[in-house]
């Protein structure tokens, strides 16, 4: 093939638990779900706000997991959006041309 090789597209899926998660991802969302499942068993409400709250760290960690196109998960997503806007705003030319922005 002319020396040339090709790298599957989906190599990162196989170091993944499931082609999806992380142990991160399955640590976090477990913990909601224990903490989802205690508080299930020690209140005990007819009323739909209380079951929505006792609901609450199982339905968030588990739209923190949720897998999203172009990035690992909507945590990564989160977490890429909050170190761009809490970064440097500064950013200084480093390229390959135009001997990195200095005249000749």
């Amino acid at each position: 093939m002319n020396n040339n090789y090709l790298i599957p597209a989906n190599s990162k899926k196989s170091q993944l638990i499931l082609g999806f998660f992380t142990l991160q991802d399955l640590l976090l969302f477990g913990g909601g779900v224990l903490v989802t499942l205690i508080l299930l068993m020690t209140i005990h409400s007819s009323n739909i706000t209380i079951m929505l709250l006792i609901l609450a760290p199982a339905l968030i960690t588990g739209f923190l997991v949720l897998p999203v196109p172009n990035y690992h998960n909507v945590l990564q997503f989160i977490i890429n959006i909050y170190s761009f806007y809490s970064g440097p705003k500064r950013y200084i030319w480093k390229g390959w041309c135009h001997g990195d922005g200095k005249e000749n």
